[in-house]
């Protein structure tokens, strides 16, 4: 379920921060979670949604921060902001002593060249399932294609066990509208799908640590 958005002066106190960046106070690991738990959030149930959120902001608030979300334009942007400098939820400019200490992520990817080629290589996937294996199983692969393509901008091949489990768990029921015959099989269709990309492939389980999305 969708966020809750930031106040004119959250945006005003993150625009100088550079996605994909970290700080000296938050560790790469760090981010990475923060970002994993968030995209989860963004599909799951609301009670779903709230205790990914708690663990993001308990994370967070070991290392003094706070997380807003930023509506764009062009997307979401999760902003994680020191939490001195906030007050009531909102961002207080006088206490903004280094702009650089706010740091931001987007949280949909850009649709370019990249994205393209990413989305052709799965759709190759789906078509070798389909060929293979009949439509069914190409359904459910084309869902998980979806998924991989649009939320993360990733290659099937690149899916960690978090990504599985997220997709089982959120992005399929809710998003892909499968009948009874593709939910009885979903779980098999993404084994034949990694049969068709190099490397080892993920655990196919509804759980994981959320650490890997």
């Amino acid at each position: 379920m969708a966020e809750g958005g930031s106040t004119d002066s959250d945006t005003t106190a993150g625009d100088s921060s550079t996605d994909e960046s970290t700080t000296e106070e938050l560790p790469r690991d760090v981010v990475e979670t923060v970002e994993r738990l968030t995209h989860r959030a963004r599909w799951a149930d609301d009670e779903r949604a709230t205790t990914l959120r708690d663990r993001r902001d308990d994370i967070l608030a070991e290392h003094g921060f706070e997380a807003r979300i930023r509506s764009e334009r062009d997307g979401d942007v999760l902003v994680c902001y020191p939490g001195e400098w906030l007050e009531d939820g909102e961002v207080v400019i006088d206490r903004i002593d280094d702009r650089s200490r706010a740091l931001e992520r987007a949280l949909d990817p850009e649709t370019d060249a990249d994205w393209e080629t990413i989305d052709a290589d799965n759709r190759e996937v789906v078509d070798a399932v389909e060929e293979h294996y009949g439509a069914v199983h190409a359904a459910n692969v084309a869902a998980f294609a979806d998924y991989m393509s649009n939320h993360h901008a990733l290659r099937i091949a690149d899916a960690t066990a978090d990504h599985v489990a997220e997709f089982l768990d959120e992005y399929f029921p809710r998003n892909a509208f499968p009948d009874d015959d593709q939910r009885a099989v979903v779980e098999e269709s993404l084994q034949r799908a990694f049969e068709f990309v190099d490397g080892e492939p993920p655990p196919i389980d509804r759980e994981a640590d959320g650490y890997d999305v």
